[in-house]
């Protein structure tokens, strides 16, 4: 989801640098100049003016912001969430040690503090980070927030089973004890040797190698504080403790809920979010095709999804000046593609991989995704464009990007399935692209004999019971996946690390669907390590040759989307760290 512009200290230079430049951040929400006079009602609509600008700025507070998504939440509990939407409207709620600083532009790449004082400052050897924690920080019931919060917090996401969804860096990152299984299975073991809070002020993580970019791991919501005492471990989701300007007034589970503004939070320890509307009600379920409509139309002003509209809302959009002027159309280090998973025979053999590569029509899956504007770039090979140090290449050329038969059907030959072979391929059921990424991938390969069985999904379960479960993926003989990655900082780590490392899998909950290869970990390791960043980049071009060498992922699109600004939004800005419209940005006239 990052863009490879400004990075901030830990993740574009080598860790000594890292070391002397780590500092406090401070400031306010940036407002660039408005395209009126000030008064929002006074700004015009002018396409990709959320691109470069907060358009239709305003500082009015009041009102209450409608919004809808395609599917049901994958889990509101900051410690059991990793979709990019998520990520992004979660920081109404709660609250983490950093945060990619709001506004578009650059800057919106770069991490600031948000619960913490300051950036994390390293020990000499980059193995430990600190950080301090501002003063009068509360929790929505008025209790303090404490560095023991944060470190519970770290803890208890440790657990994959209770939460598959989260992202699982600072598992592999610190230095957890043996056998530590979480605090539910391991209540009365020690975690300090990973994770701890010397007092109330102060977080200390323990890393079990040096790490540069510990400032961007800590902006996820791993660190959003948990109060121990009112953790309900898988039921917390139902009713998640506030950390931000806003807390939960109904949460009715796959149909919507309802913020509103959380007294205990001080704006004084918040310069990033203006908190502007009253009320912030979501509905969730809500038919992709049906929700571009009302956006249109005015009925709901944000659509949560933040990936764009659906290919049935171009035919009027683009032609329509008013509503083209309504639009942006950011490029986004995002990459569309196709798990092809070695689990199940016969793709367990590179050669059948391989037929899948030759056999994709990769114009029809640009299309499936809304074409070059809508879509984006046909991409050959993992990392998109704007991941520091990325380089093009094409290991499974066709002409004019429609597949090489005869290639597709040698290597069908090479791994004894001459005339084709039937697998199934799974996809988002919510997410109408994804369906006709399924439908493109099944037509053109047929061509060669390989017959798929499409079976669509929700978007909420994808990862933790069906594409992402390995027990469901062995038993229902799954051969293909529909993916979406983007990444969580703009660098190979940030971007490869979780969807190319096998040692990642776990039994459900998983991102990385098919990259089981050890020489790709191998690579990984020298890359994470290595503190000289042109030489580091370039490790990561080669962690990307050796997985696309496995023929284990089939690129689609290097992403861009066309994002609908609201009737009635103010602040309105594509912020560049969250891939998105800012969300706790927004207001409403």
């Amino acid at each position: 989801m990052r863009r490879k512009h400004a990075l901030a200290g830990a993740a574009t230079a080598a860790l000594a640098l890292v070391l002397s430049a780590c500092g406090g951040g401070g400031g306010g929400t940036q407002q660039p100049a408005s395209s009126g006079s000030g008064d929002a009602a006074a700004a015009q609509p002018v396409f990709n003016a959320g691109l470069t600008q907060v358009w239709n700025p305003s500082t009015k507070k009041g009102g209450t912001l409608k919004a809808a998504h395609p599917a049901d939440w994958d889990s509101l509990d900051p410690g059991d969430t990793y979709y990019g939407f998520s990520i992004n409207f979660g920081r109404f709620y709660w609250r983490t040690l950093t945060m990619y600083k709001p506004g578009p532009g650059p800057e919106g790449n770069t991490v600031v503090p948000d619960l913490a004082e300051g950036l994390g400052t390293p020990s000499s050897d980059g193995k430990t980070w600190t950080y301090k924690l501002k003063s009068g920080l509360k929790f929505e019931d008025g209790t303090a927030i404490t560095a023991k919060d944060v470190a519970y917090a770290v803890a208890r996401s440790f657990d994959k089973e209770t939460f598959a969804h989260g992202p699982s860096y600072l598992n592999e990152l610190l230095e957890w004890p043996k056998d530590f299984k979480g605090v539910y299975k391991s209540p009365d073991m020690d975690y300090s040797s990973a994770v701890e809070a010397p007092d109330d002020s102060t977080v200390v993580f323990h890393l079990k190698k040096p790490f540069a970019s510990m400032d961007y791991v800590v902006q996820m919501p791993m660190t959003a504080p948990v109060p121990k005492a009112k953790d309900t471990g898988a039921k917390y989701r139902e009713h998640v403790i506030s950390s931000g300007p806003y807390k939960f007034e109904t949460n009715q589970a796959g149909k919507s809920f309802s913020l509103v503004r959380n007294d205990q939070w001080d704006p004084k320890t918040d310069p990033y979010r203006p908190a502007l509307p009253d009320r912030i009600e979501v509905q969730l379920n809500v038919n992709a095709d049906d929700l571009d409509n009302q956006l249109i139309a005015g009925d709901i002003q944000l659509d949560v999804n933040g990936t764009g509209v659906q290919p049935a809302a171009l035919g009027r959009l683009l032609p329509d000046p008013a509503l083209k002027a309504r639009t942006d159309n950011p490029t986004i280090p995002r990459l569309w593609y196709v798990s092809v998973i070695p689990y199940n025979k016969p793709l367990d053999n590179i050669e059948c991989r391989k037929a899948v590569q030759y056999a994709a029509d990769r114009v029809a899956n640009q299309t499936a995704f809304g074409g070059e504007l809508a879509g984006g770039e046909i991409a050959t090979n993992v990392m998109p464009p704007a991941i520091v140090g990325q380089e093009k290449f094409d290991l499974y050329p066709s002409p004019g990007n429609k597949g090489d038969l005869t290639k597709a059907k040698a290597a069908l030959a090479a791994c004894g399935q001459p005339n084709g072979f039937s697998t199934t391929m799974t996809y988002r059921a919510d997410r109408p692209k994804e369906k006709a990424l399924a439908e493109a991938m099944e037509q053109a390969l047929a061509r060669v004999g390989i017959k798929l069985t499409l079976k669509g999904f929700p978007g909420s379960s994808y990862f933790s019971e069906y594409a992402g479960n390995v027990d469901y993926v062995k038993k229902n003989g799954i051969g293909l996946a529909a993916h979406g990655w983007g990444s969580d900082w703009p660098d190979g780590y940030g971007f490869m690390q979780a969807i190319v490392d096998s040692r990642t899998i776990r039994d459900a909950g998983n991102y990385n669907l098919s990259v089981m290869n050890p020489e790709v970990d191998k690579l990984i390791d020298q890359a994470s390590s290595e503190l000289d960043e042109t030489a580091r980049a370039k490790l990561w071009v080669d962690v990307d040759k050796k997985v696309m060498e496995d023929a284990s992922i089939l690129p689609v699109v290097w992403a861009k989307t066309l994002l609908l600004r609201g009737k009635g939004l103010t602040n309105v800005a594509y912020n560049e760290g969250q891939s998105m419209y800012d969300y706790v940005m927004l207001g409403v006239e």
